[in-house]
């Protein structure tokens, strides 16, 4: 595998040099600061390449060109966003970018209900919990008819934490859903989120899905005209949340896709995170069926908690995700193939110094020096037994 780190740009407070230290020899990074459905300035790309390679760095994968909802809802701007992202792709390619990662997650990027949860260790993980998610979308956010999208226990359960909340509780809730995490172009208020939500009426996981293919039909041949290989990031977390569908979240649902636009342009993001969170996801098994089409990894576990009430950040070796499995199988697909497979260990648990620092949740160095460590041993470990 090559190993990677995401990077957020000069702002980070992760610099290149400390990625470098330890120990990746590429980053993965997007241009932030431009907003979503404009195109990527070829002179722009240009630049933030050579701030990475003047570091010691390469940087061939983008995390992410994002996907405007236009493009997802086959609003009235398809045309013109099409066009923008066909040109961003142009733009890319020529500045050797060879992997684009992209997202169909309708509004929000990627969902916690809490960014420091405490471990035994100390240390913090990024957490998911249905309780917190019904008190948020029935009593803060008030979408019409959420209550029926929820076990009457839990509807409950909601309204018991709702009423034991303090008013800044509340609001550490409302904005730890709708701040999203780094990486995430968009944010809302309450108010303008349940407004972005009604957009959606209409349109279950058929039409999205619909959508998406069409979506991939317009640039995958574009695409794999400039050598560059689309991969889509699983949904996070993998089934519909606030009355809107998710259409990447399973085997089936990816294969649906491969099956519906064959191009080889059109490739996946293997998240053991995302996909970890089901456990009727067989993460090896997929690894080893769908490996042609995977063009990046991002290796984490989870811990699924109490079956489906919540799941938090685990230990990039322990939790759910049968890391050793997975990795023997990216093994043998990259053997097989010939090909070393980017690789980035996604999130990381906030630990030792990064606990008094500033850092972007899920994205502190030290957690994830942690685990690319760990991965990079694994692999290694492999390596050796596979070659006796």
């Amino acid at each position: 595998m090559t190993q990677t780190m995401r990077w957020f740009g000069p702002s980070d407070p992760v610099t290149l040099a400390a990625i470098r230290q330890a120990g990746a020899t590429e980053v993965v990074t997007a241009l932030h600061d431009i907003p979503n459905g404009s195109v990527w300035p070829r002179d722009t790309i240009a630049a933030r390449k050579a701030m990475i390679a003047e570091a010691g760095l390469g940087w061939t994968v983008v995390e992410s060109l994002p996907v405007h909802d236009d493009l997802k809802t086959r609003g009235p701007g398809w045309d013109r966003y099409i066009d923008a992202y066909r040109r961003s792709l142009t733009n890319l390619a020529a500045e050797g970018i060879t992997v684009v990662t992209y997202n169909f997650m309708p509004l929000l990027d990627w969902t916690r209900t809490d960014l420091a949860w405490p471990l035994p260790d100390g240390a913090r993980a990024l957490r998911f919990e249905w309780e917190a998610v019904a008190a948020y979308d029935i009593h803060i956010l008030q979408r019409p008819g959420a209550e029926r999208d929820y076990r009457p226990a839990l509807v409950e359960a909601a309204a018991r934490r709702f009423a034991a909340m303090d008013d800044a509780a509340r609001t550490t809730l409302e904005a730890t859903i709708l701040a999203g995490l780094p990486g995430a172009e968009e944010s809302f208020t309450s108010a303008q989120f349940r407004d972005a939500i009604a957009n959606y009426a209409g349109i279950d996981a058929d039409r999205l899905r619909a959508n998406l293919i069409a979506f991939l039909d317009a640039v995958c041949p574009h695409a794999e005209a400039l050598g560059i290989r689309m991969v889509v990031h699983p949904d996070d977390p993998p089934f519909p949340i606030f009355g809107l569908p998710r259409v990447v979240s399973t085997e089936a649902d990816v294969a649906a896709l491969f099956d519906a636009v064959p191009n080889p342009a059109n490739g996946l993001c293997f998240c053991t995170g995302s996909f970890g969170v089901r456990a009727d996801n067989d993460l090896p098994g997929m690894v080893r069926r769908l490996g042609s089409r995977i063009g990046f990894l991002h290796l984490r576990s989870v811990d699924r908690e109490g079956g489906d009430t919540a799941f938090h950040e685990a230990e990039h070796l322990r939790g759910d995700a049968k890391m050793a499995a997975v990795v023997a199988a990216v093994h043998d697909v990259s053997r097989g193939e010939g090909r070393s497979i980017p690789m980035r260990p996604d999130h990381g648990h906030q630990m030792l110094d990064d606990l008094g620092r500033r850092t972007n949740p899920g994205y502190s160095l030290l957690g994830r020096m942690r685990g690319l460590a760990e991965l990079r041993g694994l692999e290694l470990g492999i390596a050796h037994a596979a070659a006796g």
